[in-house]
């Protein structure tokens, strides 16, 4: 009974640990044993550069120096103007921006006030910021100065991350890996291996499958993320024992339902 108990435990033991070799970020998954820290990986051979899409949200700024040139510009964009629309919800959902922020709409337009809708979509943040630029200058000549930029990049977790749901990196260009970092990691029980990213083109939709094991994910088109990308983790077959999350619980947790078995045991024999 001793020994079927023993095989019992190290069948166990094994189907409870995962190997570094699925969790570990960016392995050298060549033959070669040797690994050089110092590898130099290009981007990808297409350089990054967002497409405005619709339903983005950009941040359009102007400046001059007379304050009464713009007032009009961005009186709906101040967020002294907006009461207690901005600010006031706090925690992961409060999103300053999407107040101030201009919506692209499902045409690919921007409306501005006295500007009214220019078309912005399909084009890239310096693109934008051109034609915004020309067309305030049919008011005021280069007495306005025009900033236009992404206001964050949105995007959604799915699956086994420690934090699902909508998330907002307040800059114009961020990796896969900062996008993990912000989502606060993946659970232990992510195939890292297996993550899909469902990103928006023109006109649909694609599914592209990320290996985070391996290091050629530097190289790709798919390291950078873009504005309102879906990210999925799939969970393993495998599942920790109890809700153990690391060996020395699992160890702690197989030792005590061994303790409970052999007690068991004994009571019983001792019975016979």
């Amino acid at each position: 009974m001793k020994q079927i108990i023993f095989f019992v435990g190290i069948i166990l033991f094994a189907t409870s640990c995962i190997s570094n070799k699925r969790i570990t970020y960016l392995q050298n998954l060549s033959d070669s044993t040797a690994i050089d820290l110092d590898e130099f990986i290009p981007f990808a051979e297409v350089d990054y550069e967002y497409i405005l899409q619709p339903f983005d949200i950009v941040q359009i700024d102007f400046a001059s120096s007379d304050p009464e040139l713009v007032e009009g510009f961005t009186y709906l964009t101040n967020p002294q103007n907006l009461g207690t629309r901005v600010g006031g919800g706090g925690g992961q959902g409060s999103d300053p921006l999407y107040m101030t922020g201009y919506s692209i709409d499902q045409e690919g337009m921007v409306e501005i006030p006295k500007l009214g809708k220019i078309k912005i979509a399909g084009m890239s943040e310096e693109q934008a910021k051109l034609v915004v630029q020309q067309e305030i200058n049919k008011f005021f000549k280069d007495d306005v100065f025009v900033r236009l930029r992404i206001a964050g990049i949105r995007y959604t977790t799915m699956g086994e991350f420690n934090n699902v749901g909508v998330q907002i990196i307040y800059k114009n260009r961020a990796t896969i890996f900062d996008a993990l970092a912000n989502s606060g990691e993946t659970s232990l029980l992510a195939k890292k291996n297996k993550l899909f990213l469902i990103r928006q083109y023109d006109g649909g939709t694609k599914i592209h499958q990320i290996n985070l094991n391996d290091r050629a994910l530097l190289g790709s088109p798919w390291y950078f993320i873009q504005p309102n990308d879906i990210l999925y983790l799939e969970p393993m077959k495998i599942r920790q024992i109890g809700t153990a999350d690391n060996l020395t619980a699992s160890l702690a947790l197989i030792a005590g339902l061994f303790a409970s078995i052999l007690l068991i045991v004994n009571l019983v024999s001792g019975d016979i």
